[in-house]
């Protein structure tokens, strides 16, 4: 046991030393994590999924970027305790106005990291809250879910609350339309590269890790037994059956971490949607392009002009509603 301890400890601080170099994605799996993973595999497949599940559930901390250093210097933060998960998060909040919109990162991401959007929300008029989901960023544990997500984003419901708007990314796209299905009332919800299907994003791991269908089910399994329902619960298109709200959803077709097709399932699912897919910008640099935060703004606010901002991606509408959330 010990041996697997540190083992395990290595391949941790492996990961966070790939992650002080520019973020590149999706990261690749050391050929001694895969060697490893197999040969555990071989002696107990159920060892192997709770393995994989320990592996799944720990996000890497990036470096802070300088480009999101001047929304860690000028908001507001504060430590907030979410009592259901016991474990503390860091939230900042950035303007002071009315009307409020939360941002919600993806794994391995910060509250940060959606900082051009933020910082044109502000200067729109808004005030943006957002926080680095457990086991990121500032805050606090080693491990985390989807699950910790939502509970974080009801929990600030009630202390930062109402939102009027909620912008996700990834799997905080994901958070995002789970938590509108579960009752956060907003107005608008606004998705960028979101997965879909919990079952295909588990398997996929899985295999990244040379393991068998077999294994990535019982890895499944586990995750079922521990939480006490199916993990497509969870999944984006299951949610999106039951938003009733407008959504906008923004996916790259270059996007190599999460397929553009999770955007466009999700999209026939969803009753008031429109799609847009741009091209180009991959899974990250869509956060900050001029184009997409245009569009977001207009969206959110018709009220209000944001020509000043030129935008240079290349789009695909797709409008709403979609066809099976019909």
């Amino acid at each position: 046991m010990h041996a697997l301890y540190f083992l395990l400890r290595t391949f941790i601080l492996t990961k966070n030393t790939m992650a002080k170099a520019k973020h590149k994605s999706p990261i690749k799996v050391p050929g001694w994590v895969k060697t490893f993973a197999k040969l555990i595999e071989r002696i107990s497949p159920l060892l192997a999924s709770k393995f994989a599940f320990w592996l799944f559930t720990r996000p890497v901390k990036f470096k802070l970027p300088k480009r999101e250093q001047p929304m860690e210097i000028n908001s507001i933060q504060q430590k907030i305790h979410v009592a259901t998960i016991d474990k503390t998060i860091n939230v900042y909040r950035l303007g002071n106005n009315q009307k409020k919109v939360l941002l919600v990162h993806g794994w391995s991401g910060r509250g940060t990291q959606l900082y051009a959007i933020a910082e044109n929300l502000v200067t729109a008029g808004f005030e943006t809250i957002s926080f680095d989901a457990p086991a990121h960023g500032k805050s606090s544990g080693s491990h985390s879910d989807m699950t910790e997500f939502i509970a974080s984003i009801m929990h600030l419901e009630k202390q930062f609350g109402p939102f009027d708007y909620v912008v996700g990314h990834s799997l905080g796209a994901m958070a995002t339309l789970n938590v509108v299905k579960l009752g956060l009332n907003v107005k608008k919800a606004v998705i960028i590269g979101s997965g879909d299907v919990i079952e295909d994003i588990m398997l996929y791991f899985t295999n990244k890790l040379g393991m068998k269908i077999a294994t990535g089910r019982l890895m499944i399994e586990h995750f079922e037994n521990k939480f006490g329902q199916t993990i497509n619960t969870y999944s984006a298109y299951i949610a999106a059956q039951e938003v009733k709200i407008p959504v906008l959803a923004f996916h790259d077709e270059n996007d190599t971490d999460v397929p553009v097709s999770a955007a466009q399932n999700i999209h026939t699912y969803l009753q008031r949607g429109e799609l847009i897919i741009t091209r180009g910008l991959g899974h990250r640099k869509i956060l900050g392009d001029k184009f997409v935060i245009k569009t977001i703004l207009e969206f959110l606010d018709h009220d209000k002009e944001n020509n000043n901002i030129d935008g240079n991606a290349i789009a695909n509408r797709v409008p709403g509603p979609g066809k099976k959330g019909e």
